[in-house]
Order: C-alpha cells, then structure tokens, then sequence
C-alpha cells in the first residue's frame, strides 16, 4: 500500500479551458456567452488552487459584448485569484475570438493559425426588389422616427448607413483600446494592426499579436515541469445536441455559425 506523505509537495495543477464556437448571446448551438460559460470559469479558477489556467481557443468571434464580458470575467478572476494564463490558439482566434485570446497573459499559436481581424461587421440582406417584383406590398406603422430604421425590405437610405456607422465606428475604437490595453508595446508599432485583416502563426508573433509558435501541454510542461497536471474543463452539451437534433432555429442558427467560420476557410 502506498502511503500519502502530506510533506511532498503536489505536482503543479494547471485548468484547461476549452473554448470552441462562435461567440453570441443565448443557449444556440455550442456558442460561447458569458452567462453559459461563467460557471465552468469560475471553477477553474478555483478548484485545487491553479498555477496557470491555459485557453485552448477556437473561435472566429461573434457578439463584441459577449466577447468583453467573457474576456472580463477571465481578467478579474485571474487578478483576484493571482494565476497566470496562457491562450493557445488552434485554428482561429479572430474578431472577437482574439478578445478573448487577449484576456490572456501569453498568446501561443500553431504555425497555421489564423490570428486577428481586429475589426467590427455587421450583415444582412435587400429585399426590397425581391418583394417588388412579386407585387408585395410592406405595411409597417412605427411610433418613433428611427424605430424602423435598417429594414431589409426598404431601400436602404444614407442616413441609416450613417447611423450605422456611428454604431460600429465606437465598437471598433473599443477594440483597438481592448487590445493595446493587453498586448501593450509588444505590438509592432509600425504595422497597420486594426483594419481587421488576419495573420498566420509566425506572421501574428512578427507582429506583436501573439507570443511564440507553441502547443498546449509540451508548453505547459516546459513552464510548469514534466510533471503538472492539466485538468480539463469544457461546455456540456445537451442531450439534443450529443444526439445532432436540431429544432428549425438551431438548424438556421448553425447555417448562420457556418458562414462565420468559412469567411477564414473552416
């Protein structure tokens, strides 16, 4: 029988996070929203006292305020909690993505990760030839004179572009501050870092938006020693989901998710 000797020191502990998905509010699909995924944090920040808490990130972005809540959160409770963490890209880390990734002290990349596109979109469609050719008629009555401002079944009017542009124009400048706050004077100065186009691996690490090429549990054993011990923890999926039923909704919201990730060829 083997005997536990209080006096040995434990091998380190790091949490492994695992972050994968398109970040939006609400329970759709495996999105990534700071309400489903502040549990699953907060446990790994707290449970067996950590020495790091290592990211393993995937995503292509999404809802900017998702983004920084999630980001927030990871921030305070490192602070409060004293531990360091580390962001390990897999695929992508983009747009909102890379918020996230920003959230940590050290970003590491694979050779092929597609890193960046600090920028703001917003998307949709023109129906207003669709709908006339079909002889339909639109009827809305609306009390507020910018309440239906942007409806895809009008002509779209310079004033509605301009009052969509006073929305994302700020989002964007929030995201520029959001980044230099965390990546500081490691970011080349001379590189046009903020008009949302996207690095791979070494090109990011050049540029001062990640830190070194590195994989997570050969980096986490260099940094912490052969011995740490990673402990995993990741979103559970419902019993639909585990099951791939999907209800029309999730069905269109995964069509939606799709058209995210294949604008970085995933």
């Amino acid at each position: 029988m083997r005997l536990h000797n209080p006096f040995v020191p434990k091998p380190p502990l790091v949490a492994v996070i695992r972050l994968q998905g398109v970040i939006a509010a609400g329970a759709r699909g495996a999105s990534l929203n700071d309400a489903g995924l502040a549990p699953l944090i907060e446990r790994a920040f707290a449970r067996g006292k950590p020495k790091a808490v290592a990211i393993a990130l995937n995503s292509p972005g999404g809802s900017p305020v998702q983004s920084s809540l999630i980001a927030a959160r990871i921030r305070r409770l490192a602070e409060e909690k004293g531990v360091e963490v580390h962001a390990f890209v897999e695929d992508v880390a983009a747009s909102g993505g890379y918020w996230l990734a920003c959230a940590a002290d050290r970003i590491w990349v694979d050779e092929s990760s597609v890193v960046g596109s600090i920028g703001v979109i917003s998307s949709g469609f023109g129906l207003d030839g669709f709908i006339a050719r079909y002889g339909i008629e639109r009827r809305v009555q609306t009390a507020g004179r910018s309440k239906g401002w942007g409806d895809p079944f009008l002509p779209q009017r310079p004033e509605d572009v301009e009052r969509l542009r006073a929305i994302l124009d700020p989002l964007h400048q929030t995201f520029i501050a959001q980044v230099k706050a965390r990546r500081g004077d490691r970011l080349d100065a001379a590189a046009d870092l903020f008009n949302a186009d996207v690095w791979l691996g070494r090109q990011a690490v050049a540029v001062g938006l990640a830190d070194g090429v590195a994989h997570l549990v050969p980096k986490m054993k260099e940094l912490y020693g052969d011995k740490v011990r990673l402990v995993p923890y990741g979103q559970k999926r419902s019993l639909f989901q585990r099951l791939g039923m999907q209800m029309a909704g999730a069905a269109l919201a995964e069509v939606e998710d799709r058209a995210v990730w294949a604008r970085y060829g995933l």
